[in-house]
């Protein structure tokens, strides 16, 4: 399927009628936290890029501007919260036409000047400028937009989020030197390095618990975050709104990161409804558009979910699609199921984020739920899952993480636990004896590199290598007489270790 099915396919939402929804009617139902926003522009100086306004313009750094959602303690009572006019003055900057007279707005950006629109433009959103973070460790999600579209484009579903306790970063999808794409290969290619940007800024953001990563791409964007996770283990989880990696696989396969193996985290993807056959049949559409998934049909080592939509057309997963976008009569459903279907995308993109990057069973539960289970109707949704059909090994290295998370301490309590449960495991002794040396060699770790010793010469009772290596350790950290005591341990075992006759030749006071 080429990408330009994808195109007609947000072309056919176009023809515009009377909207009358609203951010109170969809009634998203946030958390205990205050919504904190921040947006900023920021460059990746790695890149040139050339604005484009300015005829005269050369290429320079490339700008990254950067909208950030994040949790806040902070009591919002006396202060004034964001409007969608707010949000829509950002879209303009990221157009780069950041002096248009915001009466120009609606004409200008994609969506019909009508009485409804501009009504939209004075709702008042959940979140609140620059308040300071909440104190502690928050879970980050990646957003990933449209194609060519705004960073702020889901601004309500980032919201949600925030106010649940994640920080959301996003930034706009466009063009690899300017702000049009040119091929759709280096498109992808583009925006998942503008997200691995992401990465690195929200790394440094004060409540940022960068140990549980995921990422939410929006139509394009959802192809994009594909290979941003393929080229970074640290991404968790991946929810697809209605991503373009459904409608076009090869898109990705085509990349020099594509690699299947590496799509093994759970993945969700919100799909829209079918498209009516006599639609599908006037636009010379394959049937393949309503029937065909290969990404999820190939998937086989992660947690997989489909979820179809079935009163939701494309553009309604974000936000502004719903607030702004004309209807298409010929398909559409009313305002009152569009809105009512996002705020059940919505609850499923937050329910699969709190079971994956919070592990909160009751979330998990959920997505696993049947429509009934969940008190939803199958007339709304329909939902298809999959659990990894095999689960990586527990290896050394995984006992190392645990190992570690407890200091080094007890860890034969810890090996023997973990034994009976993965009989398969094995501790290699070499991986041990450099782990204990680099924990030693390091003063702040130096304690946790003995109890490594300690728990490796139990395992291995007749090593001298280990032994010499846990004097060695005692050398530097000038304790003679445990160096002595091991040297001669070690010498006991193996009459030959040249070195450990030297060091005791060193140490001993005769």
């Amino acid at each position: 399927m080429k990408l330009s099915i994808l195109t007609l396919l947000v072309c056919l939402l176009t023809h515009s009628i009377s909207s009358q929804t609203s951010l109170k009617d969809i009634d998203l139902k946030n958390g205990k936290y205050t919504v904190g926003f921040t947006h900023y522009t920021t460059i990746d100086s790695t890149r040139s890029y050339i604005s484009k306004p300015d005829i005269n313009a050369i290429p320079s750094f490339r700008p990254i501007p950067v909208s950030i959602w994040y949790p806040s303690t902070i009591h919002s009572k006396n202060r004034s919260p964001l409007s969608v006019l707010n949000y829509m003055e950002i879209l303009k900057e990221e157009e780069e036409w950041e002096h248009l007279p915001n009466y120009f707005l609606l004409d200008w950006f994609y969506f019909k000047n009508t009485p409804e629109n501009q009504q939209h433009l004075t709702e008042i959103t959940t979140a609140f400028k620059d308040l300071s973070p909440a104190k502690g460790a928050f879970p980050v999600v990646i957003y990933a937009p449209g194609f060519e579209f705004s960073s702020i484009e889901n601004f309500a579903l980032c919201e949600l989020l925030a106010s649940h306790g994640y920080i959301v970063i996003a930034s706009p999808s466009r063009g690899a030197t300017s702000k049009r794409y040119q091929k759709p290969e280096r498109a992808i290619e583009t925006q998942a390095r503008d997200l691995e940007f992401l990465i690195k800024e929200i790394s440094d953001f004060p409540s940022a618990d960068m140990k549980h990563v995921g990422t939410m791409g929006y139509s394009f964007g959802g192809i994009s975050n594909i290979l941003l996770q393929m080229r970074n283990p640290i991404i968790k989880a991946n929810l697809s709104l209605d991503g373009t990696i459904r409608y076009n696989p090869d898109l990705l396969k085509s990349t020099a990161f594509y690699d299947l193996k590496k799509a093994n985290i759970p993945f969700m993807h919100l799909a829209q409804k079918e498209i009516p056959k006599a639609i599908m049949e006037q636009e010379n559409m394959p049937n393949a558009l309503n029937t065909d998934f290969t990404f999820y049909d190939e998937l086989t080592e992660s947690d997989a979910y489909k979820i179809r939509l079935h009163d939701l057309s494309h553009t309604y997963f974000s936000t502004l699609g719903v607030l702004f976008a004309g209807r298409d009569p010929k398909q559409d459903k009313s305002d009152e199921q569009i809105m009512a279907s996002y705020k059940i995308a919505a609850t499923y993109g937050l329910q699969f984020m709190n079971a994956y990057l919070k592990n909160e069973q009751a979330s998990l539960e959920f997505i696993r739920n049947t429509p009934q289970e969940n008190k939803i109707s199958t007339d709304l949704i329909s939902i298809e899952l999959k659990k990894a059909a095999t689960k990586k090994a527990f290896e050394f290295y995984d006992f190392l993480k645990l190992a570690k998370q407890q200091a080094y301490k007890n860890m034969l309590t810890l090996y023997k636990d973990q034994k009976r449960k993965h009989p398969a495991l094995i501790i290699p002794e070499g991986n041990l004896n450099t782990l204990g040396l680099q924990l030693i060699f390091n003063p702040i770790t130096s304690k946790e590199g003995i109890a490594v010793y300690e728990f490796a010469t139990m395992l291995y009772p007749n090593s001298a290598n280990l032994y010499d290596s846990l004097a060695e350790g005692y050398v530097y950290l000038e304790d003679t007489k445990n160096a002595i005591r091991y040297f001669e341990k070690s010498l006991s075992l193996d009459p030959t270790n040249q070195n450990a006759i030297q060091r005791l030749k060193e140490l001993r006071p005769y």
